[in-house]
């Protein structure tokens, strides 16, 4: 059972042999189209989403549908069954490093090694799939070093700029 939060709605949502959203079954198909597109197929109508963002601490995407953004939040059984025996995860963990999440092209670095940035501010732009992506400090951070350089590639997983 996986529980989903989407516009503040929550529902259950069961993947056995069928999908079962609040218990009742629906027919649901995913189709990817590109790198952070889609097709969702539900009951018989088609629907194109985008990946706007995705964070792996909250497990919480943000998809664009028809020009508007829905916020969709989803919980593990893990996650419920944590909930349930009353232990919560630490919302946010403070990072150390910047890791490429894709490969890509650095295109451009907008900060240098003793930089004091706050959350939000950019920090690397990152070409992938034809597409540039805006790394933003997810905390207050100062800059210790950076082991990339603009027009490198890199592969996924690839450490980009190190925090103190």
């Amino acid at each position: 059972m996986y529980k989903a939060s989407i516009q503040n709605q929550e529902f259950d949502i069961n993947l056995d042999q069928e999908v079962f959203i609040n218990g009742l079954p629906h027919d649901v198909e995913f189709e990817q189209i590109g790198f952070h597109s889609f097709k969702l197929h539900f009951n018989g109508e088609e629907h194109i989403a985008d990946l706007v963002s995705y964070d792996t601490l909250k497990k919480e995407m943000v998809l664009r549908m028809k020009s508007k953004k829905l916020s969709v939040q989803l919980k593990e059984p893990v996650d419920l069954f944590l909930e349930k025996i009353g232990i919560r995860l630490p919302e946010h963990k403070k990072e150390n490093k910047l890791v490429a999440p894709m490969p890509g092209l650095v295109l451009k670095i907008l900060v240098q090694p003793g930089d004091q940035v706050k959350k939000g501010e950019p920090l690397l732009v990152l070409e992938a799939m034809k597409m540039e992506n805006v790394f933003k400090a997810s905390d207050d951070v100062t800059i210790k070093e950076i082991n990339v350089v603009e027009k490198q590639a890199v592969e996924k997983g690839n450490e980009l700029i190190n925090f103190e």
